[in-house]
């Protein structure tokens, strides 16, 4: 039998990971369950770059948009009073992509079968996120599946809305940024060499700017095809530098340090965090668990390694608020929101408080940013256009003084 890695929780919320043979994942997931454990992360242990591109494969069949619509249909449905099984049923019936339709009758005949619907998306592929996965099974627990369904259509809509905030708001300025870069380009190409042949006609020696100018110019019209290349090279290695955990750590490290980004991803990455966390908790679910669960969703390694550390204190009874001080991982509102809501038992809203606090904050960081990057970019043009026009009459001014 195939071998399978593996990284779970146990109920006291020590984390664990090894090895074990298993038929297919779906078996290993049962397994771990059996002995308590609540899985984070599995993966054959063997041909893993295969099993990634088999996952990836997966992952585009089924878009995060399509799990959102059908997490919250399937939610609609059972507050409706239908069954598991109907609902399922409805939503194969009603849903016209082909990918969807062939997941929701898989989800239908493994829930017939007798299996629990938390079991039946772990066994799609890892095309449901663990996360989504925990709390649909803490709902299964506590027999509350509808409203879990709909709080994780809340959680899963408020996600790609602050994922799509931030990245609408930078489409102007790359847009801005390419425009500006591909003038700059026409200029030294097009219109630039029209100035060299005149240059040469008059014989006279050019200034050291013009010289830059021209060079630029003929570089990039003789050697494009190498600068595409290059740049291609540059992201390839630099993609591949930061897919190594050490140096994708020293990057997140230098990245939250910058001025205006790093503040920006400070807010966003605490928004996602105190959302997720407080979605989990609505569930049902330990905190020490929920953390664990949660901190998947952080993707900067500075955050991440705060709350590594905080989850180590929460194991000796520290509480959440204490060690997240010490340890400086949230900004200092988040911090203390967070032992308010400690220390009067209600966490978890507090943290959804939090997460609504920081939402606004991330939008207007980004409304604050753009207002000080699109002058900057416009600038910064005129500077580079202002240098070539220059370059060009220094030229012409010092020919006209060699004839006179």
């Amino acid at each position: 039998m195939p071998r399978y890695y593996y990284k779970a929780v146990r109920l006291d919320g020590e984390e664990v990971e090894g090895e074990h043979e298993a038929v297919d994942e779906a078996a290993l997931i049962a397994r771990l369950q059996a002995e308590g454990l609540l899985p984070l992360k599995t993966r054959s242990a063997g041909g893993l770059a295969a099993q990634l591109a088999r996952q990836r494969q997966r992952q585009r069949d089924l878009q995060a948009k399509d799990i959102e619509s059908l997490t919250r249909q399937l939610a609609t449905l059972l507050e409706s009073g239908l069954t598991l099984d109907r609902s399922l049923g409805v939503l194969t019936e009603l849903t016209p992509e082909e990918h969807v339709t062939r997941l929701l009758s898989d989800l239908q005949a493994r829930v017939r079968g007798g299996a629990t619907f938390s079991s039946a998306l772990e066994a799609q592929g890892g095309q449901f996120p663990k996360l989504y996965i925990n709390m649909v099974r803490a709902g299964e627990a506590s027999g509350a599946l509808d409203q879990v369904l709909g709080r994780l259509a809340d959680y899963l809509e408020r996600s790609a809305e602050l994922r799509g905030t931030v990245t609408s708001a930078l489409v102007y300025p790359m847009i801005l940024l390419v425009v500006a870069g591909l003038s700059v380009i026409m200029l030294l190409i097009f219109v630039v060499p029209q100035f060299t042949v005149l240059f040469e006609d008059m014989g006279a020696a050019l200034p050291t700017p013009t010289r830059i100018v021209v060079g630029a110019g003929d570089l990039f019209r003789d050697y494009w095809w190498a600068l595409l290349v290059l740049v291609a090279l540059v992201a390839v290695v630099l993609e591949r530098w930061l897919q190594n955990p050490d140096n994708r750590r020293a990057f997140d490290y230098r990245v939250m340090r910058l001025p205006l980004f790093g503040d920006l991803i400070w807010k966003m990455e605490t928004a996602r965090l105190c959302h997720t966390l407080s979605t989990l908790l609505k569930n049902g679910l330990p905190l020490l668990s929920g953390l664990n669960l949660a901190k998947e969703v952080v993707n900067n390694r500075k955050v991440g390694d705060g709350l590594d550390e905080v989850a180590e204190d929460l194991k000796h009874g520290r509480g959440l608020a204490e060690p997240l001080t010490s340890r400086g991982v949230l900004p200092q509102l988040a911090l203390q929101m967070i032992r308010v809501g400690e220390e009067s038992g209600t966490l978890d809203a507090m943290l959804a408080k939090v997460a609504d606090i920081f939402d606004r904050e991330t939008r207007t960081s980004v409304q604050r940013m753009l207002t000080l990057l699109e002058p900057a970019l416009i600038i910064g043009l005129g500077v580079i256009v202002a240098g070539i026009i220059i370059s060009i009459l220094m030229a012409i001014l010092g020919a006209n003084e060699l004839v006179f």
